[in-house]
């Protein structure tokens, strides 16, 4: 499919002169496998390596560029000195250049006695004198050409210089063809945007530090490019599910009047309108995809179990998968009464339930007696047949990638799917990740729900904080205690999560219970089962705490060290003690010293509880890395694109892709060609065969 004028942009590192298998390893380890990654691997900064007349203007600590005369060698006593060289410049003035690594024949054939030669690299005042440890550059002064004035400087690993690299971008240059232009002339000629090949040739080689900035146009140019690529390919994808033939569903609505009648709440309006925007898509002859996002406790899964009925009234099936057996439980003690109550029949289904009792779960399954199956990743293994899904619900699972989402609904005859998150989602982070998918929002909690009093102070207060607590225990309610636990110091993390446990135990006695990560799943589930039923009043966790798991007598949650957490995490564990609707608190103890980027999150938290604009805020605070808390191993890691520095641009390119397909869908225009060569460019392949095959 990939047109054969790019293919030498694809092929391995090998095929690179002085590129062998140990180069390759090395180069890996930098993310480089192709001749393509050698150009996305753009520089962050600059060296100056502009000729500087005299020693006398040299700067301590600064990279220089100097003619020199040697002088003499002067050969180390032992292997502990470094080798000397003394050298002068036309002034007079000394240079001492300095070699750790001793290779003598080497440095005498590069420095001959009475040879003037031109050096470059950090100089420094040492002991009275100025000295160059290593030259990068030795050079003859006719062939001063070979030394770069601005020098890019390119992200390394053990092994690999940066003269290295730079040489084999340089190779890799050769093998770039010039590419037909895919951007609106208009639109570029607005922002005077470079083409596709001066703005990468200029990254490369920058004049100074500014053309490496993310405003410079040749950056903007290549973000633009990235972001059209993505929002184009998810643009064909959507298109594509448009078109997707699925199952008319619209029920009679018999099972969930009686569902509401049950209920002894009624539905926000919030709850209503993403209900009816749901239902016109199950109504459709389309597919339904669909993100469903709604703050933590605004009421999501009763808007799944309706979706749900709504298939069933039709006389389908419908299934609902949560990440972890805790939640699928949860889901299954919430869901499972009010369905028998109507006469319907549901089961839960994880990977501890073995031997005869799932195999008559899949029995049931396969000969249609079971309405609504939910379960964890169990439900989609191979063996699990359905008689007729028609409806998937995908709860927390908003990480998965296009095409996992696409996958879902395999088991059912093009089964309509909802993902739903309780993670507030930046606009910039849906448009990138998520804009294959149609999107609701429950932007409403329910009535009563009172908000968290959310208070921030210091670790030395812990001893009045405890005191406190015995009245809140006293009182019949529950507390969350949350230590931080991070990889790069689990075991130091570990033991003080142990050890409040035992502090706290001490004062507390036996309603106190321990959860982290390290233990086995059935000892977790226990002491959580312990929590939820009210024998365990004070809960001391690390982060593994679940996402969603509801203990409405939970009043408190009090998170330890709370300036090493990110937004997103205070954010949902705060989520935890708004289940029910008593009071609640949320204390996030800090320690010093407090970094500036650490007090504007927790006065964040302390300011406001809309998820949407912690969301931004946390994006704002990361500058567009790792959003949310967690890399999205589904979501888009961009290589030249950076927010929020180019939100406008993401903006700009979400509107150009829809213009596109509408007036263009299948990219067969000239400029629709430039664009199938952009998508392959960025590795939309499989968008490209799957959506414009035809």
């Amino acid at each position: 499919m990939r047109p054969s004028f790019l293919y030498p942009l694809f092929s391995g590192l090998s095929s690179l002169s002085g590129v062998g298998e140990k180069y390759e390893r090395l180069l890996e380890n930098l993310g480089i496998c192709k001749v393509i990654d050698l150009l996305w691997h753009i520089p962050y900064s600059v060296n100056d390596r502009r000729y500087v007349a005299a020693i006398k203007q040299v700067k301590s600590g600064e990279i220089n560029t100097l003619k020199i005369r040697v002088l003499r060698h002067i050969p180390p006593k032992s292997s502990k000195q470094p080798y000397q060289v003394y050298c002068e410049d036309e002034a007079g003035d000394r240079l001492v250049l300095v070699f750790f690594k001793i290779y003598s024949e080497t440095i005498n054939k590069s420095l001959p006695i009475n040879d003037l030669r031109i050096v470059s690299g950090r100089v420094e005042y040492f002991k009275d004198h100025w000295q160059m440890s290593h030259p990068d550059y030795i050079v003859l002064p006719e062939e001063i050409w070979k030394i770069p004035e601005i020098e890019p400087i390119y992200g390394l690993t053990a092994g690999i210089t940066n003269k290295f690299i730079y040489r084999l971008v340089h190779i890799a240059f050769t093998k770039m063809p010039l590419m037909m232009e895919w951007l609106d002339p208009n639109y570029q000629k607005s922002l005077a945007l470079p083409s596709f090949n001066e703005a990468l040739y200029k990254l490369h080689h920058p004049k100074g530090i500014e053309d490496l900035a993310p405003l410079s146009r040749a950056r903007m140019r290549l973000a633009y490019d990235e972001l059209l690529a993505n929002q184009l390919s998810l643009a064909l994808v959507r298109e594509n599910i448009k078109r997707q033939k699925g199952r008319k569903i619209k029920g009679d609505g018999c099972f969930r009047r009686q569902i509401l009648s049950r209920l002894s709440f009624k539905l926000t309006h919030a709850q209503q309108k993403v209900l009816s925007e749901i239902y016109e898509d199950q109504a459709s002859e389309y597919r339904m995809l669909r993100l469903l996002q709604g703050d933590v406790g605004s009421g999501k899964t009763i808007v799944a179990l309706l979706t749900m009925l709504n298939a069933v009234e039709c006389g389908f099936q419908a299934a609902i998968m949560a990440p972890t057996e805790i939640l699928a439980k949860q889901h299954y003690d919430t869901i499972a009464p009010l369905i028998e109550e109507i006469g319907l029949k549901t089961e839960l289904l994880t990977g501890k339930i073995k031997g005869k009792h799932r195999r008559e779960i899949l029995d049931d399954l396969k000969a249609g007696k079971i309405n609504i199956l939910i379960g964890t990743h169990a439900l989609f293994v191979e063996d699990v047949v359905f008689a007729d899904l028609a409806c998937v619900i995908i709860d927390e699972q908003h990480r998965f990638g296009v095409h996992q989402r696409l996958g879902f609904s395999d088991k059912g005859n093009c089964a309509d799917v909802l993902v739903m998150t309780a993670t507030p989602i930046p606009r910039t982070l849906f448009l990138t990740t998520y804009g294959d998918m149609e999107y609701s929002k429950i932007d409403e909690l329910p009535i009563g729900r009172k908000p968290v009093d959310t208070r921030v102070m210091p670790l030395t207060k812990i001893k009045d904080l405890i005191v406190a607590l015995r009245h809140k225990i006293e009182s019949g309610e529950q507390i969350y205690w949350v230590c931080p636990l991070v990889e790069e110091s689990e075991k130091v993390d570990l033991a003080a999560a142990k050890n409040r446990f035992e502090i706290l135990s001490d004062i507390f006695g036996k309603t106190v219970g321990l959860v982290h990560g390290k233990m086995k799943e059935k000892e977790k589930n226990e002491i959580m089962e312990r929590f939820k039923n009210g024998e365990i009043k004070l809960l001391v966790a690390t982060t593994v705490i679940e996402v969603g798991v509801n203990v409405p007598q939970a009043t408190v949650m009090i998170v330890e060290h709370a300036e090493r957490f990110g937004l997103a995490q205070l954010h949902q564990l705060r989520g935890r003690v708004k289940r029910g609707f008593r009071p609640a608190i949320c204390v996030l103890l800090y320690g010093y010293p407090l970094s500036d980027t650490a007090y504007k999150r927790l006065n964040i938290m302390r300011k406001t509880e809309d998820g949407f604009i912690i969301a931004e805020e946390d994006l704002k605070l990361r500058g567009g890395g790792e959003i949310l808390g967690t890399k999205q191993s589904g979501g888009e890691q961009f290589l030249l694109a950076q927010m929020p520095e180019h939100e406008d641009l993401l903006f700009t390119a979400y509107k150009d892709a829809k213009m596109i397909i509408s007036v263009d869908p299948t990219l067969s225009s000239p400029r629709g060609q430039a664009l199938r060569n952009l998508l392959y460019l960025f590795e939309r392949d499989q968008v490209v065969k799957t959506y414009l095959s035809g």
